[in-house]
């Protein structure tokens, strides 16, 4: 069976580790967060039954990338949550996404460019040059669209 062990030595910082050993390497490394959010919105131009006015639970999954800083980190999960809460969500959870995003269809394929922008506009003044990999907006469980770095940046 698993054994396991209490710990009854916690790790001692400046004695049992130094701040040097803080952090293991200097790569490059991708770090995930994902959020939630109900919104209603219908597509123009669009015969089917999204062009009626109707709602989702959309899904949307982060992947940040950037250098490790002095203690081990990309970024925080909390400032990534804090992005997304107060320069992202707003426009989004519980809106006519119609009314306010920017003019355009809101389509998936619409909506997770915008949403991969504002996200890259935000971290531009973050250290350990963060730059987001990808955004992926799931407009149901099953159903996703998806922005990519190497697809926003080719003309």
């Amino acid at each position: 069976m698993y054994g396991f062990t209490i710990v009854e030595n916690l790790q001692k910082f400046d004695e049992d580790i130094k701040r040097h050993e803080l952090k293991y390497h200097q790569k490059r490394v991708l770090v995930s967060k994902e959020f939630t959010f109900d919104a209603a919105h219908h597509l123009h131009c669009y015969e089917g039954k999204c062009k009626n006015l109707h709602g989702h639970t959309y899904k949307v999954i982060f992947g940040i990338s950037g250098f490790v800083d002095e203690i081990g980190l990309v970024i925080d999960f909390g400032d990534i949550k804090k992005i997304w809460k107060e320069q992202i969500e707003v426009h989004l959870d519980h809106r006519y996404l119609n009314d306010t995003l920017p003019n355009m269809n809101t389509t998936a394929e619409n909506m997770v460019v915008w949403i991969y922008e504002k996200m890259e506009e935000a971290l531009q003044g973050h250290s350990n040059h963060c730059r987001v990999e990808f955004v992926k907006l799931y407009e149901t469980p099953t159903s996703y669209a998806e922005a990519r770095r190497e697809w926003m940046t080719v003309e």
